[in-house]
């Protein structure tokens, strides 16, 4: 039996990276019905049921796998700017660095790439990956553009999920202890 409780939280000089929570639905469906989304699961939701569903998948990642993606807060304020983690749903060829923004107040200052760094090493040093790709949409410049901006590169000859549409995809370095990754 997995035990979801305590999950393990991160941080980092701004950030605090935890286990999604029931709080965290409001925030989740504001996205998951928002523009913001229109590049995972086909784009924004239309109903609040599908809504539902995605965050449970989300939530009950972490019971079927025993981990997860974080949802990312400033430090001292637990108002969810985004997700960003570990991913490997059924189905996925590879284990995924996937991330997700759901606040503007989350742009333009580097806190993705700062939380996805935490959420990579997590992946590599505490559950011990060798190997990490992240799943982008092609027209996702700024998806595209994070990936690069923390050393992943583009690997044509990777396998991609069976989606009606094709990705790119991206394997991340693992981290060194020297370089700050």
């Amino acid at each position: 039996m997995i035990r979801l409780d305590p999950t393990p939280i991160l941080t980092t000089d701004r950030l605090t990276l935890r286990a999604p929570q029931g709080s965290d639905w409001p925030h989740w469906r504001s996205f998951h019905h928002s523009d913001r989304a229109r590049f995972i699961g086909g784009g924004p939701a239309q109903v609040q049921g599908t809504s539902w569903r995605a965050f449970g998948h989300i939530i009950g990642h972490w019971a079927m796998r025993g981990f997860g993606m974080f949802v990312f807060t400033h430090k001292g304020d637990d108002t969810p700017l985004g997700l960003t983690g570990p991913w490997f749903p059924e189905g996925w060829p590879e284990r995924e660095l996937g991330w997700t923004v759901w606040s503007s107040a989350a742009e333009g200052r580097g806190l993705v790439a700062e939380a996805a760094r935490a959420a990579r090493r997590h992946a590599f040093t505490t559950l011990g990956w060798t190997t990490a790709v992240s799943y982008i949409d092609p027209d996702n410049a700024r998806s595209i553009a994070l990936a690069e901006r923390i050393g992943a590169t583009r690997d044509r000859l990777a396998p991609q999920p069976q989606w009606d549409k094709p990705c790119l995809v991206y394997r991340h370095p693992a981290p060194d202890a020297g370089a700050g990754a």
